[in-house]
């Protein structure tokens, strides 16, 4: 199912612990274009084969979701660099890689003179289960195939978000 516009609501819990993650119940939908990398493949595998109105709860295991949990992924540098920032353990930074796109780093621990940074994304390593119900399934306009972004530029006219205007 290629160039389909889908949307969904789910909850993401581990499933080791039953603690939920993260969720959109009550919020806004999260639409996506099939076969674009917008979400985590393992998730996208299953939804793909699924109708419109179908719930489901999809295991996703690390390797398919956000990758193996690698350890030359942690990086120690002089905190001298981190200057006029108030590091906290755990906190997210974001800078630029040397292609210029949009990074995520987690300080992972900080002494007087070091700070550790993780490249790792913050679910690396996990399993996930996802409980998710199709709330719509849909062709991709031509503009959202080139683009990649759902909805183009509907969003920039009148900013409501939904998709459709009223």
């Amino acid at each position: 199912m290629s160039n389909k516009v889908i949307s969904i609501e789910y909850r993401l819990t581990d499933p080791a612990t039953g603690e939920e993650l993260d969720s959109n119940i009550g919020q806004p939908r999260l639409e996506f274009i099939s076969d674009k990398q917008h979400i985590i493949p393992g998730l996208e595998s299953k939804i793909v084969t699924m109708k419109t109105g179908e719930v489901a709860d999809v295991l996703v295991e690390a390797k398919d979701g956000y990758g193996e949990y690698i350890e030359e992924l942690i990086q120690i540098l002089p905190k001298e660099q981190f200057a006029g920032i108030d590091l906290v353990e755990g906190m997210p930074l974001y800078g630029t890689d040397e292609n210029g796109q949009t990074i995520q780093v987690t300080v992972k621990s900080l002494t007087e003179t070091d700070v550790t940074i993780d490249h790792n994304h913050p679910m690396a390593g996990r399993d996930l289960m996802f409980n998710v119900t199709v709330l719509d399934i849909r062709d991709a306009t031509q503009e959202e195939i080139d683009t990649g972004i759902v909805g183009g530029e509907h969003y920039d006219s009148c900013g409501c978000g939904s998709g459709h205007c009223s």
